[in-house]
């Protein structure tokens, strides 16, 4: 019997230390690990596909939590049930789930529990940060790219397009392409009427 780990945070600034040490603690053998955010596909964490991937009849997967796996109901349901069909133990750090002590019924509860907290959290997060965002763009903050251009040159774009001079025109004078000429003026266009 093989015993596995995965880890993942959501970020780079995440540091993964902690889940590391926690699964070599409980003896894993081999550790995987992604540093991504938990609403990505499955196909988008390579270190957890090899790790399913690699796991055998018999084995024993670590999880720091059962949200390593996903953040719906739908998505831990689905993982959990697979490597249970395939004869694989799954262990939670958090002590919520272990299928090596737990009833395949009693299983499926908790996984469908931790499935909904987490699918709620989730919710929550996105409304959270949705309301952050509102509030900062009501004390001036700019989201979005930053512009390539000063408002000189928009002036001077504003003035040629008024002139009658084509986008191209424009473009080959300023040292820009003509789609840049369209959003200056695009974005001209819509400050005047805000």
């Amino acid at each position: 019997m093989a015993i596995w780990g995965y880890w993942r945070t959501s970020t780079t600034d995440q540091d993964s230390e902690r889940q590391e040490r926690s699964l070599l603690d409980a003896g894993c053998e081999r550790i995987f690990g992604d540093q991504i955010t938990g609403t990505s596909n499955y196909g988008e964490r390579p270190e957890l596909s090899r790790c399913l991937d690699g796991l055998r009849d018999g084995d024993l997967l670590i999880i720091d939590s059962l949200d390593r796996l996903g953040r719906t109901m739908i998505e831990m349901l689905v993982q959990v049930n697979g490597l249970i069909e395939r004869g694989i133990a799954i262990k939670t750090l958090d002590g919520r789930l272990d299928t090596q002590t737990m009833s395949s019924e009693l299983v499926k509860l908790v996984v469908g529990i931790m499935g909904y907290a987490a699918e709620m959290e989730l919710v929550n997060i996105k409304r959270r940060t949705q309301e952050g965002r509102v509030i900062a763009q009501h004390r001036g903050v700019k989201f979005g790219r930053k512009r390539k251009y000063t408002p000189q040159q928009a002036a001077v774009v504003l003035e040629m397009r008024q002139q009658g001079k084509g986008y191209g025109t424009i473009g080959s004078a300023m040292g820009m392409s003509a789609s840049m000429v369209r959003r200056i003026l695009d974005t001209q266009k819509q400050e005047v009427l805000v």
